[in-house]
């Protein structure tokens, strides 16, 4: 049986490409300075902050549900590491994990009554929000903390030699051509729709290009940034985990008909609290590459962090009446944010407007999904 040749689904580029677009309008008003190495390499390493964050709460988004603590989850997380690492002298790997456990507890904590007692997570995580804040403020007495060690130093601001950075082009590039060969030879043999051979090939090519185009610059400036390696291992991970996992099935099951998902056997709490627990983990991981970053800790670290993640998310395609997502569309969506607040800093762009002009593409991005879901039906 012949197999049938998929058309090229637009929608799921329209974010790379928007992305670009805002890419080439920073460059042409900055006059080069946006696709400089040095800036390019600091925009992605600014980006893995929210990131990280979006990774996570791209999976409370597909459930079905909101976590609005993120932020502060970020800024007690920061003020624990700074506590343990600057105050108590404690080894920087065990102050890290600590921190990490934390956090987990802090997810826990979210995913527990919002499973198993019933209260919405809109309510938890907003008396999470003020919970965790005032924790940080009790317990840095409202002050800045730093410096960092010099290993949190490298964590925050570290770049990987030349030669790695060479290497990991070579295997992302070889790894990708593998990997789009196996699920396209697997929708062959299963006579599933694909997109014609002459497509992925140009695909995996454009794939390859950017990558190694991506490593030159980096390359060009000071290397790899450390920080974006840690986050594209983790994107991996969890694209993996949501796409490929009996677990991952659960939570778009969950997320688009919850009665069916129980019908069908799933533990909607078992779930809802595991997803929890992950989010709140990787907030904390995002307050330690911050606090890292930024060499201190401070009690407004990660304000205001939980709206640019929701609208990173939304951005990158995740519908918040869940169901719909993917964690490579919400790195995206935090690359998008990132670039908008990068590009318009160049541009000494009043912050007022800065925050109309990022309220307005999340507007658009929002209303084109829903246009385009509209013309699907």
């Amino acid at each position: 049986m012949k197999t049938n040749k998929k058309k090229v689904d637009l929608r799921s580029y329209m974010m790379i490409i928007a992305l670009l677009v805002i890419w080439l309008i920073f460059t042409i008003m900055t006059k080069g300075s946006f696709l400089s190495a040095r800036n390019i390499s600091n925009l992605f390493r600014q980006s893995v902050f929210i990131s990280l964050l979006a990774i996570g709460m791209v999976m409370v988004i597909i459930l079905g549900e909101i976590d609005l603590s993120v932020g502060s989850i970020v800024g007690l997380s920061g003020g624990i590491l700074a506590i343990l690492d600057v105050w108590k002298g404690i080894n920087p790997v065990l102050s890290m994990i600590i921190t990490l456990g934390i956090g987990l507890l802090l997810g826990l904590w979210n995913g527990y009554w919002i499973a198993y007692k019933g209260v919405p997570s809109f309510i938890v995580t907003l008396g999470g929000m003020l919970i965790f804040r005032g924790i940080l403020m009790g317990i840095t007495k409202g002050i800045t903390i730093g410096p960092m060690s010099h290993f949190f130093t490298f964590l925050g601001k570290g770049y990987l030699s030349n030669s790695f950075g060479i290497l990991l082009g070579i295997i992302a590039s070889i790894m990708i051509i593998i990997s789009e060969f196996l699920s396209w030879k697997k929708k062959k043999s299963y006579n599933i729709d694909s997109s014609s051979t002459r497509f992925e090939f140009v695909k995996v090519a454009l794939y390859i290009i950017l990558i190694n185009l991506f490593v030159i610059i980096f390359n060009s400036y000071n290397g790899l940034p450390f920080p974006l390696l840690i986050m594209i291992i983790i994107l991996l991970l969890f694209a993996y985990i949501t796409q490929n996992t009996v677990f991952g099935r659960y939570i778009y099951a969950i997320g688009g008909n919850s009665k069916a998902a129980i019908l069908s056997g799933i533990n909607i709490k078992k779930i809802t609290l595991i997803v929890f627990m992950i989010n709140g983990l990787l907030a904390s991981l995002g307050g330690v590459f911050l606090t890292s970053r930024l060499n201190a800790a401070a009690v407004s670290a990660g304000e205001g962090a939980e709206l640019d993640t929701i609208a990173a998310c939304v951005i990158g395609g995740a519908s918040l009446m869940g169901g719909i997502g993917t964690t490579f569309g919400a790195v995206v969506g935090a690359i998008v944010m990132t670039s908008l607040d990068n590009g318009m800093s160049l541009l000494n762009v009043e912050v007022f407007w800065q925050s109309i002009i990022k309220g307005l593409v999340l507007l658009f991005a929002v209303w084109f999904d829903v246009i385009s879901k509209k013309r699907e039906a």
